[in-house]
């Protein structure tokens, strides 16, 4: 592994239908999860010719291959929302899921979860086993114990052992940690580290939140969000590697502003470059599923500036995975 001289961490939410049947359907965003099956081939090519190190969190439901495989590793506790839209057990999981992978490209992926096994250099996470929410009422510490368990058992069903987690919504909430660190995921992915980002459930976001993070994509309103060894791994067993910067996909309305964007995103890189420091772009496969030539240019810009830096800086790809173990090593774990 080369010299730690900053770090560029890329994590991807991977979760198909799982994470937004609650707010929509097939029809108003299937083409966006359809996408996603030449979006991750793109992805890995796009990350093999840059040599880029990414993590990508995957619910546990995407590595059956039939329906029956995913009923027989239901996890026995289910949350019980006080939200009922939010469970995908039930109805949803009895009339709304094909019956096996080809049938049925919205709810498995066991055929992308192979490729990116296959790919040098990518890690495969936990996004939970069914894209559970952490902060919202009704869930207890002990369903969240079952759905984790789940998720690290579907993932060993295609040989991939699970040592981190980032929580869907970005619902962190750090009582869970202990769970986490029982079952030997010690890396997460906390928020960033400004009011506009705490964790909320779904009741409590509000408008002007969404509003303020929407600005700040284009305008330095809080700041970097780049971060020192410290401040990701103080010791002990668990590793805090923070998100910097979400990766807004392509907006025909918001094109004109894309410049705006990327300068955003390339300030804070070379900010973390040439202060030893960690810069962490995340989204969802599911962003760049539409619009997809317009996403990957973006992206490519992106990643030249990466190289740039990469050659100039010593600015270094690393997953979530491999950084934790750098943290630990120069801690003398």
């Amino acid at each position: 592994m080369p010299n730690h001289r900053g770090s560029f961490v890329i994590s991807l939410d991977f979760e198909l239908m799982w994470g937004v049947r609650d707010v929509a359907t097939k029809a108003s965003y299937g083409r966006n999860i359809l996408g996603v099956h030449q979006v991750i081939p793109r992805l890995l090519d796009c990350f093999t010719k840059y040599q880029i190190h990414a993590t990508f969190a995957t619910v546990g439901f995407l590595f059956f291959e039939t329906k029956e495989e995913m009923l027989q590793h239901l996890p026995q506790r289910k949350p019980q929302y006080k939200n009922a839209v939010l469970t995908p057990y039930g109805d949803y999981l009895n009339h709304e899921v094909g019956e096996n992978y080809k049938d049925d490209l919205y709810h498995f992926a066991p055929q992308l979860i192979e490729l990116i096994k296959n790919t040098p250099h990518q890690e495969i996470s936990t996004h939970t086993f069914s894209h559970y929410y952490c902060l919202e009422e009704g869930q207890t510490i002990e369903d969240f114990e079952q759905d984790l368990k789940q998720a690290i058992a579907a993932a060993r069903l295609r040989g991939c052992e699970i040592k981190s987690i980032i929580f869907p919504r970005n619902q962190f909430n750090p009582e869970y940690l202990k769970v986490c660190n029982q079952y030997g995921v010690h890396i997460y992915r906390n928020n960033e580290r400004s009011w506009i980002y705490e964790s909320r459930n779904r009741e409590e976001e509000s408008k002007l939140r969404r509003a303020i993070r929407l600005i700040n994509a284009y305008l330095n309103l809080s700041g970097h969000h780049c971060y020192s060894d410290e401040e990701m791994y103080q010791g002990g067993e668990l590793v805090d590697i923070p998100s910097s910067r979400f990766l807004r996909p392509f907006s025909k309305k918001l094109a004109f502003l894309d410049g705006l964007r990327l300068r955003r995103i390339k300030r804070a890189m070379t900010y973390a470059a040439k202060n030893n420091k960690m810069f962490h772009l995340w989204w969802h496969p599911h962003n760049f599923g539409i619009n997809q030539d317009e996403n990957f240019s973006f992206l490519t810009k992106i990643l030249e500036h990466y190289r740039e830096l990469n050659h100039k800086y010593q600015f270094q790809s690393i997953n979530m995975l491999e950084l934790s173990e750098l943290l630990q090593q120069k801690n003398g774990k």
